[in-house]
């Protein structure tokens, strides 16, 4: 584009853009960043300025980095041939990648689709209702959540979401969510308890029984906190909560919409772990951000509970999602998993993770101001506190400062941003799965440096 052509669409953008999570007064005065171009881990901005993305397009999404070609065509084929019907039919692509998705996830084998995350995640809690309305007169349709953990943005899934803040002026919420402690063993004094994990599991246990067990249907749990700080469960977790969960009747529900895909080193990250859900929600990383798209895979028992005779005009679950029949989306999905597979992702995640682990660890050798580093694969924070034998949180514009600076060096790097009360000090990693150790380097040279600066 000619340069009055670009200042064009800065105006427009300026004037007539209501961007997400931002406020707008300083656009006032600042152009808003407009980003044109993007290859591989790096984007361009209106200006023709470089940055190398640590967060995969902000929101952990663009997981096989940016211009692949044979992504943008699959979908541009497919969309030529057949872009949509509604999904009360079906079409070539989401067939295929369903039969392949749940080919990664051994004891699912159904795929519902979606729009967004939080349109997956909201499928799920209509299984729950649904069921308890069909089974037990509505009894057991509570849905418990966990403190950090954040499942969507509409009010019923902020109403599943345990980040206070961004809570905060949208209630009054949907009734029947109920939130149960989290796991993070930095934060709760129990944490050097070698047990920890079966103790914080337990924590769940107890609100089961509080609330009364034929009251709850499900527990819905992201299998790594992501935007509550980057929380890895301690071990004996996830398997005493699949313990608990099996002992009650309770279904467990994994939001898989920022870990799946590759992301924690693992197709999914509650492969990590000894738990076997009913359901799991995906979104982000499904086709990389090269088009909208979402699913719900469920396990086969509870399809079943939905089959009736067709005479029964209420017993099956009566959902629609409109954009859940673009077959744009399952196209992008197939080529971004083939992607994959054939660059072999997987293994450079968990090589690559590994070396920014070590990284992050020299850095907080270096930096008292990092109290803990902590992640799986390509998913890592690094938790900043004012003080380590306190651990008082760092206060969060100077966090705020730090992405800043990085910025101004050329390197996106994530916060957590506007979830937890005073809470808000975690920097946060997420690569694309492509990145090499040359790319690493470049990140922690700049957070080393904004570190530095921030102490000056």
């Amino acid at each position: 584009m000619k340069p009055e052509n670009l200042n064009d669409i800065v105006g427009s953008d300026r004037n007539h853009m209501w961007h997400h999570l931002m406020q707008h007064k300083p656009l006032q005065d600042t152009d808003p960043m407009v980003i044109v171009e993007g290859k591989g881990m790096r984007v361009k901005d209106i200006n023709g300025r470089e940055y190398l993305d640590a967060v995969s397009g902000g929101v952990w999404t663009v997981n096989v980095g940016y211009g692949r070609e044979s992504i943008a065509n699959a979908v541009r084929d497919q969309l030529v041939k057949m872009c949509y019907f509604a999904n009360s039919a079906g079409n070539i692509p989401g067939a295929m990648f369903a039969e392949k998705l749940v080919d990664k996830m051994p004891g699912l084998s159904r795929v519902y689709y979606a729009n967004s995350g939080s349109e997956a995640n909201e499928k799920g809690f209509k299984i729950v209702r649904q069921l308890a309305a069909m089974k037990n007169g509505g009894k057991k349709h509570k849905v418990l959540y966990r403190d950090r953990d954040y499942h969507g943005t509409t009010i019923t899934t902020l109403s599943a979401g345990g980040q206070a803040q961004r809570k905060d002026d949208y209630g009054p919420f949907t009734p029947g969510f109920v939130e149960v402690p989290h796991c993070l063993a930095y934060r709760d004094p129990r944490g050097a308890d070698p047990d920890y994990g079966v103790l914080a599991a337990k924590d769940i246990e107890k609100v089961i029984l509080r609330e009364g067990p034929d009251t709850v249907g499900a527990l819905c749990i992201e299998p790594i906190t992501a935007g509550g700080g980057v929380i890895v469960p301690p071990e004996g977790y996830m398997e005493t909560v699949d313990e608990i969960c099996r002992k009650y009747g309770v279904l467990i529900h994994i939001d898989e919409v920022v870990c799946g895909m590759g992301r924690t080193g693992k197709w999914f990250g509650y492969q990590h772990f000894d738990i076997k859900p009913d359901m799991v929600s995906m979104a982000k990383g499904l086709a990389s951000g090269y088009a909208a798209i979402s699913v719900l895979a469920t396990t086969e028992g509870l399809f079943n509970e939905f089959l009736a005779e067709p005479s029964d005009s209420m017993h099956y679950f009566r959902d629609i999602s409109t954009f859940g029949g673009c077959a744009g989306g399952p196209a992008a999905a197939l080529e971004n998993m083939r992607i994959i597979e054939e660059e072999s992702l997987l293994d450079n995640v968990n090589a690559m993770g590994e070396y920014m682990m070590g990284s992050l660890g020299e850095l907080m050798d270096k930096h008292a101001v990092i109290g803990e580093v902590r992640g799986k694969g390509l998913f890592i924070g690094a938790e900043l506190v004012k003080d380590r034998e306190s651990r008082e949180p760092l206060d969060e514009s100077k966090v705020v400062g730090v992405a800043a600076d990085c910025l101004k060096q050329g390197v996106m790097i994530g916060r957590t941003n506007r979830s937890l009360h005073g809470l808000n000090n975690t920097l946060c990693f997420s690569p694309a799965l492509i990145c090499t150790k040359d790319d690493i380097d470049q990140i922690i040279t700049a957070v080393d440096n904004a570190l530095s600066n921030l102490q000056d």
